[in-house]
C-alpha cells in the first residue's frame, strides 16, 4: 500500500480537543501536530506543509477564518476543516467562499470528523 503518511494540523484553543484528536488519529497512522495558538500553528505550516488542517473558529488572536485564509495562501492543496461551537449560516457561507472543505458544529462525534477527514483526503488525491 503506497499510502503516504498524512500530516494533520489541529488548531484549537481548548487543549483537550487536540489531545483527543491526537489519540485517535495517531492510532490510525496520521502524523499529527496540535496547537492551542494559531500563530504557532501557522509557523509550523510554513515550515512543513500539512495535508489537512482542522481549526477551531473562535480563538483569541487569530480566528479560524484567518487560519483558513493563510493556509489557502500557503498551500492551496491543503484541505481545511473548521470546527466550532458558534456555527451560523453566515459564517459557514463565508468559510465556503474562502474554500473550506467542511464546517462542523461542536459538539461532534469523532467518527463524524474521521469520515470528513477521509473524504477530504480522497478529494485531495482525486483532484489534480
Amino acid at each position: 500500500m503506497s499510502n503516504k503518511i498524512c500530516r494533520l494540523l489541529v488548531v484549537d484553543d481548548e487543549a483537550i480537543v487536540g489531545k483527543r484528536l491526537q489519540q485517535v488519529f495517531s492510532k490510525i497512522g496520521f502524523e499529527i501536530e496540535t496547537y492551542t495558538e494559531a500563530a504557532a500553528a501557522m509557523a509550523a505550516m510554513a515550515a512543513r506543509p500539512f495535508d489537512l488542517v482542522v481549526t477551531d473558529l473562535k480563538m483569541a488572536g487569530m480566528d479560524g477564518m484567518e487560519v483558513l485564509r493563510r493556509v489557502r495562501g500557503m498551500n492551496p492543496r491543503t484541505q481545511v476543516i473548521i470546527i466550532t461551537g458558534y456555527a451560523s449560516p453566515e459564517t459557514a457561507e463565508l468559510a465556503q467562499q474562502q474554500g473550506v472543505f467542511a464546517f462542523l458544529a461542536k459538539p461532534f462525534r469523532l467518527d463524524e470528523l474521521k469520515q470528513i477527514i477521509f473524504r477530504a483526503l480522497e478529494e485531495q488525491k482525486g483532484g489534480n
